[in-house]
């Protein structure tokens, strides 16, 4: 059993016992921790916006979370099943105080997790998340009488707000997509997208939706991270239904892949990539991506004339860095795209939007659209670790092992070389080491992250 305690929530599997997996008392005590947090200096009634994937544990996750917060004389607005960029919207668009978002994200279906937001709609900076772990820890909390609790309002309607938003955008290009008359097939993964993700394509104006995995029933029907591993059902779908293309998202629908009409991968890394080429081609800014993705965003914009700068991993990190660049498009290389114009956070619905947009534009085959874009290949590794692991240790033998070259240590450690890179770093939400490498073959990528694996495997 596992429980992971970070700046961006509490995560773990479910059952067990209290502190060694996510069980009913750590999700009160953060709930609590949480809840104190944000009503710290606050006079008057403190309001919150709950939603959740369709995970099975997520309606008794979800009723501890939100008993937790009436209790506590918090006023709760449940959206019930939704996506994590709708919370997110939903915040700041109920002028509310924070948000939890009830899902575990990519992690199998027996995970689950509350992610926390601020009144902007964002993940916590790493102070505000340190606080709200002592807080939780030290158990530094109060109820209150009954009389006083919170209240609850069911709200539903922030699915088609969210739609309606994207539609509004202005280089969201609803006649052109509409003129294309396509054919869309979409993987679900049995969670909130198979609720929203058909509305949002036909308001788009796509002429057939052709929907797998669409019943969310948190019965996830393959391992819920959209890697081509993951993918071959809908991989086989597109072109034996001879769809244009497909759309893959996660459990919570902030991560996008696109699988081409031939069947093969655009590539998660390259989500970000064509949409940040088609908002670059419309209006001028810098991009931002996190240190992990792929170079050929850097290629990309700079191709426009733009700058391009990096970050830190982890959502929070991104977007400190896009405010303070100011940049127009933004995100990670897994998939998931930041457009400031409609909010600060991943978003596969924007990202779907802004994709279609762009290729009914083109007027080419999805494929042909992808082999515009710069060739890197990036072999993505972990590595399970114990507490014995000795992460400076490691650490040092990588730096002696590539000392001379351009060595950045914001987010582990990343290793800059003439024909890729490489990046060694612990997980946020595993028990894991991850080490991703870049070059521009798969023999070169593939070879570079075991040079850094065997030094890891020494410890």
């Amino acid at each position: 059993m596992t429980l992971i305690k970070s700046i961006s929530g509490i995560r773990g599997t479910i059952g067990g016992k209290p502190g060694e997996s996510l069980s009913p008392v750590d999700i009160v005590k953060f709930s609590a921790g949480y809840g104190t947090w944000i009503r710290k200096g606050k006079k008057g009634k403190i309001n919150i916006v709950v939603g959740r994937d369709a995970r099975i544990s997520g309606p008794m996750v979800s009723s501890l979370v939100i008993m937790t917060l009436r209790s506590m004389g918090i006023n709760v607005r449940d959206l019930g099943l939704a996506t994590t960029p709708t919370v997110e919207l939903a915040v700041t668009g109920t002028g509310s105080n924070g948000g939890i978002i009830i899902t575990a994200s990519h992690n199998p279906a027996n995970w689950n997790a509350l992610k926390l937001l601020n009144e902007k709609g964002e993940f916590l900076s790493a102070s505000d998340g340190n606080e709200v772990l002592n807080i939780a820890e030290k158990e530094k909390f109060e109820f209150v009488a009954d009389d006083c609790k919170g209240t609850i309002k069911k709200d539903n309607t922030w699915g088609e707000k969210h739609i309606d938003k994207i539609l509004n955008l202005d280089l969201v290009d609803v006649e052109a997509i509409k003129k294309a008359k396509l054919t869309v097939a979409v993987d679900c993964i049995n969670s909130v997208g198979g609720i929203i993700l058909p509305g949002l394509l036909h308001s788009l104006g796509v002429k057939k939706v052709i929907g797998l995995n669409d019943v969310p029933d948190g019965n996830f029907s393959h391992n819920p991270e959209p890697l081509a591993e993951n993918l071959r059902e809908i991989s086989a779908l597109v072109p034996g239904k001879k769809a244009d293309l497909g759309f893959v998202v996660d459990p919570d629908v902030d991560r996008l892949a696109i699988i081409c009409e031939d069947g093969t991968m655009f590539g998660e890394e390259y989500t970000l990539v064509a949409v940040s080429d088609y908002v670059l081609s419309n209006k001028g800014g810098s991009t931002v991506s996190n240190m992990s993705s792929t170079r050929a965003l850097k290629d990309v914009t700079e191709n426009h004339g733009c700058k391009y700068y990096s970050s830190a991993v982890g959502e929070v990190n991104v977007v400190a860095e896009m405010k303070k660049r100011k940049a127009v498009i933004g995100g990670e290389g897994n998939g998931g795209v930041i457009y400031p114009e409609l909010h600060y956070g991943r978003d596969a619905l924007a990202g779907i939007a802004l994709f279609l947009t762009y290729y009914a534009r083109t007027g080419v085959k999805c494929s042909s659209l992808r082999s515009k874009f710069p060739e890197y290949i990036i072999a993505k590794k972990k590595i399970e670790t114990g507490q014995e692991t000795d992460f400076k240790a490691v650490m040092n033998d990588i730096r002696n092992e590539f000392r001379g070259n351009d060595i950045d240590e914001r987010d582990g450690m990343r290793i800059d070389l003439s024909y890729g890179w490489v990046q060694v770093r612990k997980s946020n939400t595993e028990p894991i080491i991850r080490v991703y490498a870049e070059g521009k073959t798969r023999k070169e990528a593939e070879e570079l992250a075991e040079k850094v694996i065997k030094i890891v495997k020494k410890h």
